[in-house]
């Protein structure tokens, strides 16, 4: 297949550092799988970065490598200027917001609306003697969930795991956006919805994003999303970005050239 990369020149403070990662899966074993060789990538303060590739390609290998979930051979991952490879997953949370594909894993399914939002309100905080849900603060959690167009800012008090998957998704992520974080990972986090709940929850990611000028890397399926959101696209192919544009170079680029790309790495593949 003819090369896809096309340069992509990095200006501005600098958000990700990632930096001759290495990673296998089952090192030595019949399923030993080989994910990144000597893979890199770097992300700007405020871009919004969409991430596409075919399944096996390392996506969401990448998002687990930032989150700490999961832990590379060698290499380097900073955050922020800090190098953030001794931190474990619920280190590096107070300053990553992650998004899942499962509605269900971003919010507490058994606490209601306001307890949820109390718990993210005090994220990083420490707990002690005193009620888990400040009253005082209601007034500002309705003013938070208004904005989503969901009617959550009246049903307060309605356990979480009664609101629909799109109402979930909406609220999980509000509530990984409510205190400050350097970096938003959203990992197809509409995969599992229907259409119409899709819309609404990449229409509210954009919002949030834009208002709050969030570094963000999502990862998605949806070759249109990833064509109308954000300011860089990046196609992930056998460990390394075979495509990596933004701007103008973005802009010349169509669904039906993703389609066709997908269709050549799929011949390479001997599909």
């Amino acid at each position: 297949m003819q090369s896809l990369i096309v340069p992509n020149p990095v200006g501005g403070e600098m958000m990700v550092r990632i930096e001759h990662i290495h990673k296998t899966f089952n090192p030595g074993s019949v399923n030993e799988r080989p994910v990144f060789a000597d893979f890199g990538l770097t992300i700007c303060k405020g871009e919004f970065v969409s991430v596409i590739g075919s399944n096996g390609s390392g996506k969401t290998t990448l998002l687990n490598l930032l989150c700490g979930t999961v832990p590379q051979d060698a290499g380097t991952v900073e955050v922020a200027g800090r190098n953030v490879d001794r931190q474990r997953d619920h280190q590096r949370a107070a300053f990553i917001g992650r998004v899942f594909q499962d509605p269900a894993k971003g919010t507490c399914a058994n606490l209601t609306i306001l307890e949820n939002m109390a718990l993210a309100d005090n994220k990083g905080r420490a707990y002690g003697l005193r009620p888990g849900v400040n009253g005082r603060r209601m007034n500002a959690y309705r003013a938070a969930l208004e904005p989503l167009g969901l009617g959550l800012e009246n049903q307060l008090h309605l356990t979480v795991g009664s609101l629909s998957g799109g109402q979930r998704q909406a609220l999980a992520l509000l509530l990984c956006t409510m205190t400050p974080i350097d970096l938003l990972i959203l990992d197809e986090h509409t995969a599992a919805l229907d259409p119409r709940s899709s819309e609404t929850v990449m229409e509210l990611t954009d919002r949030v994003v834009r208002e709050k000028k969030l570094t963000t890397l999502m990862v998605t399926h949806n070759l249109r999303y990833a064509m109308s959101y954000g300011d860089r696209l990046v196609m992930m192919h056998q460990g390394r970005a075979v495509l990596d544009v933004t701007g103008s170079g973005r802009d010349a680029y169509a669904v039906e050239d993703l389609v066709r790309m997908f269709g050549e790495i799929s011949i390479e593949m001997g599909n």
